[in-house]
């Protein structure tokens, strides 16, 4: 494991499936990817801090509050930690897209957070993952190697394939990466 090694995870997507047209607002909503659980044991061990910065809008939207977002995280952090995957941090924004925080993505308030933090992460020695633009431009900002995860098969814009570094079908084809 490299010594300042950091991966930054999206949630939604990434972690557990999404929910189209809607937001995981509790426990019993939140279900891991069968994908992430199978990879993400092995490749954890390339790095040494895990973050997960997440995009919440149906907090501004009255759909949940913070303490749901809050207990949904900790219920997946209890279960990654029982399989041996240890999240560092989790970094959530709240905000309505259309208010222009500086903490939602791909704006990077939520990474200069966590750095803040912990003072020895070294962005040009992390990774992103993510499965929306947004979450490219959010590390490419930071300085970051973007991977997009395209299981929805969405189509890759231009703009997508200039900020990803590399780009894959599912996130179990992350296994066969060298971080």
């Amino acid at each position: 494991m490299a010594e300042n090694r950091t991966l930054f995870l999206d949630r939604d997507g990434i972690i557990n499936r999404r929910i189209v047209d809607g937001y995981v607002t509790s426990i019993e909503q939140f279900e891991f990817k069968n994908d992430f659980l199978e990879t993400m044991g092995r490749l954890s061990r390339s790095f040494k801090k895990i973050f997960v910065i997440t995009n919440q809008q149906g907090v501004g939207k009255g759909i949940m509050t913070m303490a749901q977002v809050d207990a949904v995280h900790e219920y997946m952090c209890r279960e990654l930690s029982a399989r041996g995957i240890e999240i560092t941090g989790v970094y959530v924004c709240p905000h309505l897209a259309a208010e222009g925080c500086r903490c939602r993505k791909p704006r990077t308030g939520l990474a200069e957070q966590a750095k803040l933090d912990n003072p020895e992460i070294d962005f040009t020695n992390s990774v992103m993952i993510g499965d929306s633009l947004s979450d490219m431009l959010f590390g490419r900002a930071c300085g970051m190697k973007t991977v997009f995860v395209n299981d929805s098969n969405i189509a890759l814009t231009p703009d997508l394939l200039s900020s990803a570094d590399i780009i894959v079908d599912s996130f179990a084809q992350l296994a066969a990466y060298n971080f």
